[in-house]
């Protein structure tokens, strides 16, 4: 980490906090001095994430929340601005896989939960925060997503559609506020070690792949003031930042 890539006195939100690689990334926020905003629904993962906030001398404000609560996210942003009156960075990373099967045999509320928390949950985080961002010296938006929204393998239809809408939102977004301080980008980890890998592959082995851990300083990167690219990706597997 340098210099640049400090977060001390920043504020940085971090969704799916409880675990994975949003565990992961908040616990870096952290660790570079940012007081991290950890959202998530499994409290006692929260918990956790703010014992090793503090034994590194960090803080955070934990807030349980099924972001599937449009209400709560507007009652969220509120509470920020209350506070601080700005966000410096919001990290999306939330979200969920579903079933992987043909596109007819999808149910209907699957999915509707799937896009519920993996378009429309940052549709309402953006709603929510815009203004606080644009109110940060440098605002920074990144979220995860996945290859898959590229590639659409078939029984993937359902995550890769999601996946490929939320791209298309961050990337009107980062046109929109290009006059701006904000920046927002896309974020792929690739193959990593988490509960969603294992539900995916469950035959893989999951020694082979990189731990949460060893993804998660490049994606707090984007949300440092020195990441000054905007509408961009990064493939983290690739070690490649390309133009959304």
């Amino acid at each position: 980490m340098t210099t640049e890539q400090s977060l001390s006195g920043k504020v940085v939100l971090v969704t799916g906090a409880s675990r994975g690689i949003g565990y992961a990334a908040a616990r870096e926020a952290g660790k570079r001095g940012a007081h991290v905003i950890a959202v998530a629904r499994t409290v006692g993962g929260l918990e956790e994430l703010d014992d090793e906030i503090q034994a590194m001398g960090g803080s955070t404000t934990l807030v349980p929340l099924d972001l599937g609560d449009g209400d709560g996210i507007d009652r969220l942003g509120a509470a920020i601005f209350e506070r601080w009156g700005h966000l410096d960075g919001l990290i999306g990373n939330a979200g969920l896989l579903g079933t992987l099967t043909p596109v007819p045999h999808i149910a209907p509320d699957e999915f509707e939960k799937v896009m519920t928390l993996n378009v429309t949950a940052n549709y309402r985080l953006l709603r929510s925060v815009d203004l606080l961002l644009r109110q940060a010296e440098a605002g920074r938006a990144v979220f995860v997503s996945s290859s898959s929204a590229r590639s659409a393998k078939p029984y993937w239809g359902l995550y890769a559609a999601s996946k490929a809408a939320l791209e298309a939102l961050v990337k009107s977004y980062a046109s929109e506020v290009s006059a701006t301080n904000v920046k927002a980008n896309i974020f792929y980890p690739g193959a990593v070690r988490t509960a969603m890998r294992a539900k995916a592959m469950p035959g893989e082995d999951p020694d082979t792949l990189p731990r949460p851990e060893a993804v998660a300083p490049k994606l707090v990167d984007m949300v440092s003031q020195s990441f000054a690219q905007t509408r961009m990706l990064f493939d983290f597997a690739r070690g490649e930042l390309s133009a959304l």
